[in-house]
């Protein structure tokens, strides 16, 4: 994904990292973006091996936040080790930034971590998305704005693609098909502003509980029918993977 003039410049300049890959997630991943997103830069970082088994070490997440002409760039990553550690927890969150087409940088190791996905994937991760989506929802009702409830509406729909798939799908526009009519609706109306509220003509809010309700339980009833493995199979692969890129400081 080409960012916006000038902003993998200064992530550069203000990283003190090697970094294994940076990916975009956010409104931009699912599908959504407003004119005044921000953009969400995700990935992994490997600290040199003197950082790890020395007194003084390194730092495991890298936050940079700042303003670059109108638009909030906000950097996360992850040291390996740490980021391989969500991953077997399951964490559906750090698997999306695996997955994301949104590549602004890559390397062997990213390629790597992209060959261990298929044994990553986890029936457990319908756990994460029932979670997500319940504290989405909770703070749709509490601020009455689009965007949480468009979230809700995509951890839903992409947990339910992840159980019957096996494959991850954050874009809620290509899993609109399988949800209420009225998503792509929402969308373009998200598209319009960040942090608006539910346009004219939106459903009722007990037409949007009861669809969120039926969502929910249908992930839950994919979670108990699906042929995922409780547990990743590619656990012991990401370890091997860790120990030889922090010898070889790649």
């Amino acid at each position: 994904m080409n960012l916006p003039e000038g902003m993998l410049a200064h992530l550069d300049e203000n990283h003190p990292y090697a970094r294994g890959f940076l990916t975009v997630s956010g409104a931009h991943l699912y599908g959504f973006p407003s004119k005044d997103s921000d953009v969400d830069i995700r990935g992994v970082h490997l600290m040199p091996l003197e950082d790890v088994v020395g007194l003084e070490t390194g730092t495991e997440t890298v936050t940079l936040t700042w303003d670059h002409v109108g638009v909030e760039a906000d950097v996360v990553t992850h040291d390996l080790a740490k980021f391989c550690g969500l991953l077997v927890r399951p964490n559906g969150y750090v698997l999306e930034q695996v997955v994301s087409p949104l590549v602004v940088a890559t390397s062997p190791l990213h390629a790597e971590l992209l060959e261990l996905v298929p044994g990553l994937v986890t029936s457990n991760h319908a756990h994460h998305y029932l979670g997500f989506a319940r504290s989405q929802w909770q703070l749709f009702e509490k601020t009455g704005e689009l965007k949480p409830l468009l979230y809700t509406f995509r951890v839903l729909l992409t947990g339910i693609h992840l159980m019957r798939a096996g494959e991850v799908q954050a874009d809620l526009t290509r899993l609109t098909a399988h949800g209420p009519s009225y998503l792509p609706f929402l969308v373009e109306a998200k598209r319009a502003a960040e942090h608006g509220a539910l346009p004219p003509g939106a459903p009722a809010a007990d037409r949007l509980r009861a669809d969120v309700d039926a969502l929910t339980a249908r992930l839950e009833d994919e979670r108990s029918r699906t042929s995922l493995p409780e547990r990743p199979g590619a656990g012991r692969a990401l370890h091997d993977l860790v120990v030889r890129a922090r010898l070889a400081g790649r």
